[in-house]
């Protein structure tokens, strides 16, 4: 493969394009990069104007399927099933995927743009002119699990903090931001300011991403039959890419179907963390059982604090989500069972109790996306707010077995 090279666009393209091009050749196969701006009219243009040429035969966008069918269909995600999602345990994602969709929204309205409009226009282009569509991204699903498990335990609650503060708050996108958003898309520059500071972030976020789309290239240019394919990707990937596609003796360029196999892989979670809601459940039954062996009022002691601080703090996160009564019922109840049993949560018991006696009605689907934008939307609409009484039910919980536990150790340590 050569070395890439910088297009003289004035040159070869003539007025067409103003965004920065390279060019890869690769076994007879000819891969044109273009690096636009994801809130840039101008860039949607662009890719239209080269598609239009005729000079290529496929086209190659910075997207996964995931992505693909929400810029296709933005409301797609209206249509899901709550029950489904929260049993599932991607209740987190979807609450995460809310609200970078509102922060996207409110940024083309603020900015009276359509934010991904290269990315849509690739897309369309290609249909109409009859080319083979190629995903390159990575699944967005698997980058913010990569981010998470690489990301140290500690930071982990202050990044989704932050990240949750910085696309729900009511104010106006700041300039700075718009010019991030010009190289990379919405889940770059929200994450932009924690990865600016964190490897950790960055190289699942950012490199990770570049060598996965670098390898993906090639592997389209060995199978596709292709010849010419056209790659549109953000102009902050543009750099990575091409760096990864000029070291041709490595393994990622050798041997793209590994790197592809690696890079899809979601790191496990360490032992620690898969034992630790055991080892709880564990250390309370011997509590109990070390409890009830010294006496019965002394065992039946401990499960009544155990009852009395778990379900109190999991009715407490139900509370302060202005769940239904009886939500709130079901959460002081539910709590300490499921704390015994690490398969379940108190917040997916609340979570189906809520939409019993709350069941979300047609328009809280259709103001889903804008809704999000807000806290107090995240509040008055019924979808959003079984994901609210979810969380803080089950945070709730979580808190309340910690506590719990710790004082039946040293009950039992004491006695």
């Amino acid at each position: 493969m050569q070395l890439a090279q910088d297009i003289d666009i004035e040159a070869t393209m003539d007025s067409v394009c103003s965004e920065p091009l390279v060019r890869f050749e690769y076994d007879g196969v000819s891969i044109t990069i273009l690096g636009t701006a994801h809130v840039s009219r101008s860039s949607a243009d662009t890719v239209k104007a080269l598609i239009a040429t005729g000079r290529y035969d496929a086209v190659a966008l910075e997207l996964c399927e995931n992505r693909l069918n929400g810029l296709m269909d933005p409301d797609a995600i209206t249509h899901m099933d709550i029950m489904q999602v929260v049993r599932n345990g991607k209740g987190p994602m979807v609450m995460a995927s809310l609200a970078l969709g509102a922060f996207q929204k409110r940024i083309a309205d603020q900015l009276d743009i359509e934010v991904g409009a290269d990315m849509r226009a690739g897309a369309e282009s290609a249909v109409a002119n009859e080319l083979p569509l190629m995903l390159i991204d990575r699944d967005i699903g698997i980058t913010m699990k990569r981010i998470y498990r690489n990301v140290p335990w500690f930071k982990r609650v202050k990044v989704l903090a932050g990240l949750l503060a910085s696309v729900i708050a009511r104010r106006t996108v700041t300039a700075e931001e718009v010019e991030r958003l010009k190289e990379g898309d919405v889940l770059e520059s929200t994450f932009n300011q924690f990865a600016e500071q964190s490897a950790e972030i960055y190289k699942p976020l950012v490199d990770e991403r570049d060598q996965f789309m670098a390898s993906r290239l090639i592997l389209e240019a060995k199978n596709s039959g292709c010849k010419n394919i056209l790659a549109v990707v953000g102009a902050g990937h543009l750099k990575g890419i091409k760096a990864y596609m000029d070291k041709t003796d490595k393994k990622y360029i050798t041997q793209p179907e590994t790197t592809q196999e690696q890079l899809n892989t979601v790191p496990p979670a360490g032992v620690f963390f898969k034992l630790l809601p055991w080892v709880i459940v564990a250390v309370i039954m011997t509590g109990f059982a070390i409890g009830f062996s010294q006496g019965s009022d002394i065992g039946w002691g401990l499960v009544q604090q155990w009852v009395v601080i778990n379900g109190t703090l999991a009715a407490l996160g139900a509370l302060l989500a202005f769940a239904h009564p009886m939500t709130i019922l079901s959460a002081f109840a539910a709590a300490p069972l499921t704390s015994l049993n690490p398969t379940i949560s108190a917040g997916v018991i609340s979570a189906a109790v809520e939409t019993f006696y709350r069941k979300p009605r047609v328009g809280d689907f259709s103001r889903l996306r804008d809704d999000a934008g807000s806290i107090g939307g995240w509040w008055s609409n019924r979808v959003a707010h079984t994901f609210v009484v979810f969380f803080m039910t089950g945070l709730g919980s979580v808190i309340g077995t910690y506590i719990a536990g710790y004082q039946i150790f040293e009950a039992i340590t004491l006695a």
